[in-house]
């Protein structure tokens, strides 16, 4: 989705009030999440957990310098390549190289939000290479043209007859919303594109410094043959997700697989070790922003981030507006936090402002990113910011001036409600406020009391 520049924060209620695509039971799967994620959480010593993936990522942050060199040395040692891309244009073009020395036409890709952070399936399209989502949400948002609207379930926003109509429409097949029928379409589809694919190419969940090796989890068996049926398997990670040490790995994988699905442990853990006699593995490492994000001590936390989506499913502003709202690959609260650093622009300053402040993701994330404290700090540098670079915020600014205004006495507050009741009881004669109108577009509002709560008070009290 794109901006066209009337600012982020008009930009984002356009999306989440305008917008409304997700079906009924999203906010249901959200929540069913979140209540698998508690009854996992009670299996183990969570707090402990928590706290150990926290000290441990915060290691691997200090030392990131290091420790990816020390990751270079040893995976290379194993038979693969490193390839370091400082931007998300050179780890396109660094892809595309690769592919193009292997003589690679079809492409089959695992789960990885860093490609989709760096637009690669465009620029792979524009090569002449045809690269296909084997993740089956991917795979439906991909034959959508759609983003993923949430990390762990990118198809969240459709309903089962929304994929039905999009296979039957896409395939040229009866219209069936039974979840195996659609199943069965999309692995019979896939299977032959695996068997003819020059290339695999899968993200990376953590990466074992000491070793070399690189850790991918998933539920579904496509990352595995993404990465083992082709001749030549790329591996993208970006530089946050290298650990210290291979045996700080079951910390992560059981606080992982808890909080995104609600599981003990995820279907497949993959341990990629090297390259096997006769195939070529590529590793693509991607900045892409980050190192600006660990220059700032005050946002350097926010890339201990596991990308478990925790956060995303307990927000109340995510849970109603939806990961489309944010115009980034990033959404929920880590998205508010990260996307304006990694992709600065209107379409992203806004993000922070996003927020209820109401501490609930901090409470879940598993690796007890202080995510609140962050959205406050990113606010506070928005608005010492430029005027030019505060554009984007301003119709919210002159609000919260008017509501300073009002607050600072009783009479102002009276003549600041009377004037609100006034205005909202127009838009229910129909003659709407304009910052009203879009949203009232899609809503009725409630009805309004026929007094105040003080009006009534005042007439009752002794």
């Amino acid at each position: 989705m794109s901006v066209d520049g009337a600012g982020a924060v008009d930009a984002f209620a356009s999306a989440s009030f305008e917008q409304p695509t997700a079906p009924a039971s999203f906010s249901q799967a959200l929540q069913r999440s979140l209540e698998q994620k508690h009854a996992a959480e009670a299996q183990v010593e969570w707090a402990e957990l928590r706290a150990a993936a926290h000290r441990i990522k915060a290691e691997a942050i200090e030392q990131l310098d290091r420790l990816l060199v020390q990751f270079e040395e040893r995976f290379e040692a194993r038979g693969g390549k490193v390839v370091w891309a400082r931007s998300a244009e050179e780890a396109c073009a660094a892809i595309i190289e690769i592919c193009r020395r292997h003589g690679v036409r079809s492409l089959v890709k695992g789960k990885t939000m860093v490609s989709e952070e760096i637009e690669l399936n465009h620029a792979l399209a524009q090569a002449g290479i045809d690269a296909v989502e084997t993740d089956l949400g991917e795979f439906i948002v991909q034959l959508a043209g759609q983003r993923p609207s949430h990390i762990v379930g990118p198809a969240l926003h459709l309903s089962r007859a929304d994929i039905g109509a999009l296979f039957a429409r896409r395939f040229a097949v009866p219209f069936s919303d039974d979840p195996h029928a659609l199943l069965a379409l999309a692995r019979a589809h896939l299977r032959e594109r695996y068997l003819r694919a020059g290339a695999g190419l899968t993200g990376v969940n953590f990466a074992a410094a000491d070793t070399g090796s690189a850790v991918v989890v998933e539920n579904e068996g496509n990352g595995g043959l993404s990465a083992a049926v082709p001749p030549v398997h790329i591996l993208l990670m970006g530089i946050e997700k290298v650990l210290p040490r291979f045996s700080d790995l079951p910390i992560f994988l059981r606080l992982l697989a808890r909080a995104g699905t609600g599981q003990r442990l995820t279907t497949y853990t993959h341990h990629f070790l090297g390259a096997e006699p006769g195939k070529h593995v590529y590793c693509v490492i991607v900045d892409a922003g980050r190192t600006r994000i660990l220059a700032d001590p005050r946002t350097r936390e926010s890339l201990y981030c596991i990308r478990c989506g925790a956060c995303l499913n307990v927000c109340p502003v995510y849970r109603r507006a939806g990961g489309w709202a944010y115009h980034s690959v990033y959404s929920g609260p880590i998205g508010a936090v990260i996307a304006p650093q990694l992709q600065p622009g209107p379409a992203t300053s806004g993000l922070p402002f996003a927020s209820t402040l109401c501490g609930a993701c901090k409470e879940e994330c598993p690796v007890d990113i202080d995510l609140p404290h962050q959205l406050v700090y990113l606010r506070q540098r928005a608005v010492a910011a430029p005027p030019a670079s505060r554009a984007a915020a301003k119709p919210v600014t002159n609000v919260m001036r008017w509501f300073a205004w009002a607050m600072r006495s009783s009479w102002r507050y009276r003549v600041a409600t009377a004037f609100a009741r006034f205005a909202l009881r127009g838009a229910k004669d129909r003659r709407q406020p304009p910052a009203l109108a879009s949203w009232l577009r899609y809503r009725s509002l409630p009805a309004l009391p026929a007094q105040s709560f003080k009006t009534w008070w005042r007439k009752r009290k002794p």
